[in-house]
């Protein structure tokens, strides 16, 4: 006697539906076209992981742009006199320094301006 997929193909349904339930239209009703959706949506939160990244870094250096404007340097000076000083902190931590601590990020404008000078 032969085992049929009946239980087992409504579980793998049941599941496609629960996880599509949401969409729109008939993309949280009909299987074929739900576990279309699902691939497409997997694919598409795997590119946003990866776009995040590039967004946020964008946004650090808008951000810092901003903040040494203030200081009469740009984004691209500021990071090369950061490099020849020898200071290695990141664009994220210096970005969130200009915005929460402007006083510290002072400082680091500061003396990172002190080598061109002398």
């Amino acid at each position: 006697m032969r085992i049929k997929t009946g239980a087992t193909r409504r579980r793998k349904h049941k599941k496609i539906l629960a996880t599509t339930k949401g969409y729109r239209m008939t993309k949280n009703r009909l299987i074929r076209v739900a576990k279309e959706a699902l691939v497409h949506a997997g694919q598409y939160a795997y590119i946003g992981r990866r776009l995040k990244k590039r967004d946020l870094r964008a946004l650090w250096i808008v951000r810092l742009n901003a903040a040494c404007r203030k200081y009469d340097l740009s984004y691209s000076q500021f990071i090369n006199s950061l490099k020849l000083a020898k200071i290695e902190i990141d664009r994220k931590i210096l970005a969130e320094l200009a915005v929460k601590n402007p006083d510290v990020f002072k400082s680091i404008v500061k003396q990172v301006s002190k080598p061109k000078a002398n």
